[in-house]
């Protein structure tokens, strides 16, 4: 493969991986699917409950109105709690709800079982090679966060 080709590939597996992944998982929820920016923001109140309106936006790289959209979505659903922040009354803190935890949980525990199959099923060979590759990976999107935080 000529080296101008590589980025693009890497990028179409990439993403479509990741797709495949969601379509599989998809098909075994008997809730309704959550999107893509939806659970992003669930995974970010879960790992920061408490976290302001406007810092979930910068953190994830979208318009607070496009948060405020997810927001009040999720709340509708009942996987976010919206509280005033005690020392601000126009922002807003998020807080996951039990039911938020517990579908992510099982989205994790689900994934984590897909992946580990699949990858079972690949040759010693591919699976070394993909183990070898993620420090690699991991640069790669840490490398992404940092130019997006610049």
């Amino acid at each position: 493969m000529a080296m101008g080709e590589f980025p693009d590939s890497l990028a179409d597996v990439l993403a479509g991986v990741q797709r495949l992944i969601r379509r599989r998982l998809r098909a075994g929820l008997t809730a309704p699917p959550l999107r893509g920016g939806e659970v992003e923001l669930l995974r970010l109140v879960v790992a920061r409950p408490g976290i302001r309106v406007s810092a979930a936006a910068k953190e994830l790289y979208l318009a607070g109105n496009s948060v405020s959209t997810l927001v009040n979505r999720l709340s509708r659903t009942g996987y976010l709690r919206r509280e005033t922040a005690p020392n601000d009354r126009r922002s807003a803190l998020l807080f996951p709800t039990p039911a938020a935890c517990a579908r992510l949980h099982d989205w994790e525990v689900r994934r984590s079982a897909l992946v580990r199959q699949q990858v079972a099923q690949l040759s010693d060979a591919d699976q070394a090679a993909l183990a070898a590759a993620l420090p690699a990976l991991r640069r790669l999107a840490h490398n992404l966060h940092e130019e997006a935080e610049g």
